[in-house]
């Protein structure tokens, strides 16, 4: 999963109108439904918003999380779960940010990363505003490593991306307009690995994957490996509203079980290929 961070000298790009300006209307509710599947897991969930206004005259979308669904069973969400608000924007003048997941259960982790993922890549398509007809291509080189950690469960989960943007269509009949972002590994990936023997690729590119965890009896659970992914957005020529959204990722890992914190005593390496597959769609 990758999390988008916006350095300084993002802010020094120029914007221009395009035609996946976002048009905000103070007060406005959104309703999305997010299905997802990873590996034999699958779950449904919602994605309620509202439209505000900060300070500064910036717009934003602020989501709360409900009506979980695991593997077909209903599942009651903590508190803290259930309070949680995720704000994310397609206002170029507001840079996003990454909220705190300390407090957040787990399974919700991966929907709100999914999900800053799909807004991220909207809105640096907006703030650059290079993709104006169809077929028009940028590639933009982040290389900035990604966390998902929530420092108890996983202590490191990191990702080393670029992006690699496409305008595939844009559909003036039903004033709709296609995104596609191939995410991919840099040639220098910035994530920390812990260890030595992480440094071997595991696919044929430099490692930009990296997750440890902690496991039973006080063991951990560290893979490394290459991951990529595409998102295909479909934007609302009207407002520039989502519509909808999927994502394909998968990653080539390996995995080992280690005894220590240093993850120097580890025993063989195993596979630890993973696909996940994510479609939102709005509902009201």
């Amino acid at each position: 999963m990758t999390i988008l961070l916006f350095c300084g000298s993002l802010v020094l790009l120029q914007t221009d109108h395009d035609v996946l300006t976002r048009q905000y209307h103070e007060g406005e509710k959104l309703v999305y439904r997010m299905k997802g599947i990873n590996e034999t897991w699958r779950y449904q969930t919602q994605a309620s918003g509202v439209i505000k206004k900060d300070s500064t005259g910036s717009y934003f979308e602020e989501y709360g999380w409900s009506n979980f669904i695991s593997n077909d069973a209903a599942i009651s969400l903590p508190p803290a779960s259930m309070n949680f608000r995720q704000q994310l924007t397609l206002d170029p003048k507001r840079i996003p940010s990454v909220p705190n997941l300390a407090a957040v259960d787990l399974r919700l982790i991966g929907p709100i990363t999914d999900w800053m993922t799909v807004y991220s890549d909207l809105w640096l398509a907006n703030r650059t505003g290079q993709l104006t007809h169809a077929g028009d291509h940028f590639h933009f080189s982040s290389g900035t490593a990604n966390s998902w950690a929530d420092g108890t469960y996983v202590l490191i989960g990191e990702d080393s991306i670029d992006f690699d943007f496409t305008l595939k269509a844009v559909n003036q009949s039903n004033k709709t307009a296609t995104i596609v972002v191939q995410h991919v590994p840099p040639a220098k990936p910035q994530v920390k690995l812990p260890a030595p023997w992480m440094e071997t690729p595991v696919a044929d590119t430099p490692n930009n994957w990296v997750e440890v965890k902690k496991i039973h009896d006080g063991k951990y659970a560290a893979s490394v490996g290459k991951e990529s992914f595409d998102v295909q957005i479909n934007v609302s020529l009207v407002d520039g509203k989502i519509l909808s959204a999927t994502i394909d990722n998968p990653v080539k890992a390996l995995e080992r079980d280690c005894t220590d914190a240093a993850l120097t005593q580890c025993g063989a390496p195993k596979p630890n290929n993973i696909k996940r597959q994510i479609e939102i769609t709005l509902e009201h």
